[in-house]
């Protein structure tokens, strides 16, 4: 993990990613396209998903913790 600080970019890009309909899908179902998609490749390429890692400290496609 990055040991840089979380700027308030980081946090906007971070929502960005909560509200991303892929995004959200994947971490809801757990399995298909959407899934492999950000597991596979936006994790590594889009900004979002990079700052969403950095400032919650998990993957994109990782399911939410219960509330």
């Amino acid at each position: 993990m990055n040991d840089s600080p979380i700027t308030e970019r980081d946090r906007r890009r971070a929502a960005a990613c909560l509200k991303c309909p892929v995004c959200r899908r994947a971490r809801v179902r757990q399995r298909g396209l959407a899934f492999w998609f950000v597991k596979k490749v936006e994790g590594r390429l889009c900004p979002n998903c990079i700052a969403y890692e950095k400032v919650y400290g998990r993957k994109p496609h990782e399911p939410l913790p219960p509330a």
